[in-house]
């Protein structure tokens, strides 16, 4: 056989071992009098909305400025590492989400647009960035203070950016990597027992093949599975969860 090790609780991930989810975006208002989620940039991680339902858009900052990308049934949107981005809610908008790096984003990588003040305090953002367990009133509560909290400094942000200063943007993403810094060995591990070792996987197999042996196709099989939490609270919205080692971990807060 030849399709390599397969490290404890990565043996089946899914295609390019990514992650997946289902968001409702939010349709709480906020002070700008937008409704949508909380505002905030992956470190290490593209990810990807593919529209499934309704109508809405995405508000992206990056080096190229403010852009808001609308968003409706059949469409597909992708931001790479560094974009701030804001789910907005335009009418009963659903998605699907797909992540790089299986179970890097629930291992931290994504940090919230919070004011500089909070982002210089490591202990006070993780406090601003936890939410309590479940879906009840109380953590419903927790999780729209802290979309507040992320588009207030969002704001900020943007306004920067419009009037073309990137400094408070730049500033943002260098305070992002000094919260993140010390979570860089668990993120390691975690990308060479997913994402790596799948394609590592894939050059196995064409190996083996070049050399006419595809004994690894012995081991097809098929796989299934279902949400195992139906409308947790994410970032940007109320989200189905899968509770697939290695690929979408169950959201707890940050």
């Amino acid at each position: 056989m030849v399709s390599g090790p397969q490290p404890p609780g990565f043996a089946h991930p899914l295609p390019g071992a990514v992650g997946l989810s289902h968001l409702s975006a939010y349709d709480w208002e906020a002070a700008d009098g937008v409704c949508g989620g909380s505002p905030h940039l992956h470190l290490v991680c593209t990810e990807a909305y593919v529209v499934t339902g309704g109508r809405g858009a995405v508000q992206t900052l990056s080096p190229g400025g403010y852009r808001e990308i609308p968003l409706r049934a059949g469409s597909i949107a992708w931001f790479t590492p560094g974009t701030v981005h804001r789910m907005v809610q335009g009418g009963d908008l659903r998605i699907t989400v797909l992540m790089q790096n299986s179970g890097l984003p629930e291992a931290g990588d994504a940090v919230l647009t919070f004011p500089p003040e909070v982002l210089a305090d490591p202990g006070r953002y993780a406090d601003a960035a936890a939410l309590p367990p479940g879906t009840g009133p109380e953590t419903e509560a927790a999780a729209r203070r802290r979309r507040d909290l992320a588009v207030e400094g969002y704001l900020g942000l943007r306004e920067a950016l419009v009037a073309g200063d990137a400094g408070p943007y730049r500033e943002f993403q260098r305070a992002a990597a000094r919260l993140v810094r010390h979570k860089v060995p668990t993120w390691r591990a975690l990308w060479r027992a997913g994402a790596l070792a799948t394609a590592e996987r894939t050059g196995a197999q064409l190996d083996a093949l070049a050399d006419g042996d595809p004994a690894y196709l012995d081991e097809a099989t098929a796989h299934e599975a279902a949400p195992s939490r139906l409308g947790g609270f994410g970032m940007c919205g109320r989200r189905d969860e899968y509770d697939l080692p290695g690929t979408t971990a169950p959201y707890r807060g940050r």
